[in-house]
């Protein structure tokens, strides 16, 4: 049998590739990127921050995911 309970280390790996999504959000549409492939972008991003928020605290324990909740409003 296969443990599945993930480790401190895959979960903070999985944080900060959330809040790298974040950051790109916030950064906000390069200038040389089109508007249909920012478009794109903007949405993969969202969609993937919400499978983080719905992860909750239950996977995330005492780490803060209002920046999440903010970057997707």
């Amino acid at each position: 049998m296969i443990d599945s309970t993930p480790t401190a280390e895959e979960i903070q790996r999985n944080y900060n590739a959330a809040m790298d999504s974040v950051n790109l959000l916030n950064a906000g549409k390069p200038e040389l990127m089109s508007d249909e492939d920012w478009a794109d972008c903007v949405k993969r991003n969202k969609e993937h921050l919400e499978l983080q928020i719905a992860k909750g605290s239950e996977y995330y324990g005492t780490l803060d995911l209002t920046p999440f909740q903010n970057a997707v409003k």
